[in-house]
């Protein structure tokens, strides 16, 4: 998103897991090096987690071994073979996705269906041998396409997949994204759509990714929006508005009472930063970021 686009990263990470995997000298080569972040004990009052995207220029050896070290307790958005480097650090993957998982083109089209289900069913089995409870998934854009219509594909589409993870105790996340700056068309762009889209599943392992950058630009009112739709909700996403960049006072949000309304509502998922970090020393930013949220 923004200057770098989220897919695309996923995808080239996942090519480079693979020849990592392939080699152990080139694992070699990427030894994870500790940096010297200060780092204090955290609150524990939420699980802290950061989208691997956000952090690709650093290897992943390195970037998890650091996580770990600041009090992050899984990485978002990493994709099968990238698990085990990160469970070598005590951390799990807190959002699961793949190469294939298409913000453009989701469940919202019946022409999807077969591919999405096809390909997802293996992602879910995977999943759930490694007990990771959340996998992402997308509406799609709209293409003139009407909220009735959105509302019955998407059904028609998710339905036998969340029955397929029930029964493997792992739930499948759409995210709520702005179809205003960084997704245009994009068709689950506001929370009272993806309430109406999850009421019509029937199902409870159908749950929202509720972005707070995103909903910031497309309806505000986070903290009110989150009280009244958190059981909906079962995890949550950072980043400066405007920018998505880093999220402390050079942007508008405040985010350490929007995480303190988050506690209220007894969520025990993880929030993860989700901001594309400007500072020379990445780390030290996603850090910051932490602390900020740590309340």
């Amino acid at each position: 998103m923004s200057k770098t686009n989220r897919r695309s990263a996923i995808k080239a990470m996942a090519v480079g897991a693979g020849v990592l995997g392939l080699s152990p000298m080139i694992a070699l080569e990427t030894e994870a090096k500790p940096t010297n972040l200060n780092m204090k004990r955290l609150k524990n009052n939420i699980k802290h987690s950061a989208c691997r995207w956000c952090y690709q220029s650093i290897p992943l050896e390195e970037f998890a071994k650091n996580a770990a070290e600041i009090g992050l307790k899984g990485i978002d958005l990493l994709t099968p073979e990238e698990w085990d480097t990160v469970e070598k650090y005590g951390l799990e993957c807190s959002m699961a996705t793949d190469t294939f998982a298409n913000i453009e083109n989701g469940f919202n089209d019946i022409k999807n269906h077969k591919h999405l289900q096809e390909s997802y069913k293996p992602l879910i089995e995977k999943a759930s041998k490694r007990g990771i409870k959340n996998v992402i998934v997308f509406s799609g854009n709209r293409r003139g396409m009407d909220d009735e219509t959105g509302f019955k594909n998407c059904v028609t589409g998710l339905k036998p997949l969340l029955e397929y993870a029930q029964e493997r105790n792992v739930n499948l996340v759409m995210e709520l994204l702005n179809s205003k700056v960084n997704h245009h068309d994009y068709m689950c762009d506001h929370t009272e759509w993806g309430v109406e889209l999850a009421k019509r599943t029937k199902m409870p392992n159908f749950k929202l990714l509720y972005d707070v950058y995103h909903m910031q630009i497309m309806e505000g009112d986070v903290i009110a929006t989150i009280k009244k739709h958190h059981k909906y909700i079962n995890h949550y996403h950072t980043g400066g508005v405007p920018g998505r960049n880093e999220i402390n006072d050079s942007q508008e949000l405040f985010y350490p009472a929007i995480v303190k309304a988050i506690i209220e509502t007894g969520f025990d998922g993880y929030l993860a930063q989700e901001f594309i970090p400007t500072y020379d020393d990445k780390l030290a930013a996603l850090k910051e970021g932490i602390d900020i949220c740590d309340v």
